[in-house]
């Protein structure tokens, strides 16, 4: 709830600025009769609305897990953000269509100290603005209000080179709105494509950030007993609500009372220090056979497409040897297994073999 109430009064106070600057603009645009400072305060408009949007969004995806959606409505915030970039991306196009004939038919626009003064105003709320946005997103996880801080300082940038142009035009009668309008349409349209991709990549299910996967694989081998943490695999139901599993090798005999106890206290770690659920599968591991293990290694050191092998295990009464593999997505991965398969046979015929196709999703 603290979360959810900090979106909630920083895009409050985003709607209030942004709404003054829209008066302001809109107000010296007409005034002065200058495209670019109209389409400026229209930009102003939709991050306005945007913030409403964020307010919406939160207050939904808040909303308890339930028969009907046991994971909660966390994904929701993912929603309001694309309709945010395509809000975004509409004020784009119209904005490059109403700037592209002023370059060639300019409209004459008369500055007055006023008008210059409030655009610098506008420049240094914005900063201020964006500067306030963007730390609490970041602070809070929050990906609207992050893009909503950048968009604010794209649009202090682009009111500075407003107050440049102006300039420009009293002391070298030079009209840039035209060119100047079609530059903020292009920003514009390229920040929503940005904030689109970003989010969708979200809702599909982008990689793990590899950092992070690191951090938490490092903290579960601090745990005593294990040996390893592998196949690490996170998936998030809602900026605050991320999920997941992961392997650990072990020794194999432990008993069900010392497994349970073992992932118990991976679960409780992790949580406490990530805030992600886990759920702990178990390698188990006899050492009587690393002479096996070694030829293994030595075998997959010569292929710089492998990226790792675990899950290693022997089942002596079967004679067979099992282990996962993990071949980069750009290789022949067939034939590095089967070249891999027919190598450890070669040294180790005594022995069936089974490889359990692995995927590299998280580092």
């Amino acid at each position: 709830m603290e979360r959810q109430s900090k979106i909630i009064k920083t895009s409050v106070i985003g709607i209030i600025v942004n709404l003054i600057l829209v008066a302001f603009k809109a107000t010296v645009g007409i005034l002065v009769n200058s495209i670019a400072i109209t389409l400026d305060a229209v930009n102003n408009l939709t991050d306005a609305l945007s913030s409403i949007i964020t307010i919406i969004g939160t207050k939904l995806a808040g909303k308890a897990p339930d028969k009907e959606h046991p994971y909660g409505y966390g994904r929701i915030e993912y929603f309001s953000s694309v309709i945010i970039a395509v809000i975004v991306l509409w004020a784009g196009i119209t904005a490059l269509q109403e700037s592209w004939p002023k370059i060639f038919t300019p409209d004459v626009t008369s500055y007055t100290t006023v008008s210059l003064i409030i655009i610098a105003v506008a420049v240094a709320v914005k900063f201020v603005l964006g500067r306030y946005v963007k730390g609490v997103g970041e602070e809070i996880n929050s990906q609207a209000l992050v893009a909503s801080g950048s968009d604010a300082f794209f649009d202090a940038i682009l009111s500075l080179s407003t107050l440049i142009a102006a300039i420009v035009s009293i002391f070298y009668n030079i009209h840039l709105e035209g060119i100047l309008g079609v530059i903020i349409s292009f920003v514009i349209i390229k920040a929503s494509i940005d904030m689109l991709k970003e989010t969708l990549d979200s809702m599909i299910g982008a990689r793990v950030d590899s950092e992070l996967s690191q951090k938490i694989k490092k903290s579960i081998e601090e745990v005593d007993g294990v040996y390893g943490a592998y196949d690490l695999s996170l998936h998030n139901y809602g900026p605050e609500d991320m999920q997941g599993s992961v392997h650990v090798e072990v020794d194999d005999d432990l008993t069900a009372r010392e497994i349970h106890k073992l992932t118990r206290e991976i679960t409780f770690k992790i949580y406490k220090e990530f805030s992600i659920a886990l759920t702990v599968g178990i390698y188990a591991r006899n050492d009587k056979y690393d002479y096996i293990r070694k030829d293994l290694d030595e075998i997959v050191s010569q292929y710089e497409e492998v990226l790792q092998i675990h899950g290693f295990y022997v089942y002596e009464d079967e004679k067979l040897v099992s282990f996962d593999i993990i071949v980069d997505f750009d290789a022949d991965r067939k034939r590095v297994k089967d070249e891999i398969l027919e190598k450890i046979r070669q040294m180790h015929p005594e022995f069936n073999y089974i490889i359990i196709d692995d995927y590299d999703v998280s580092d």
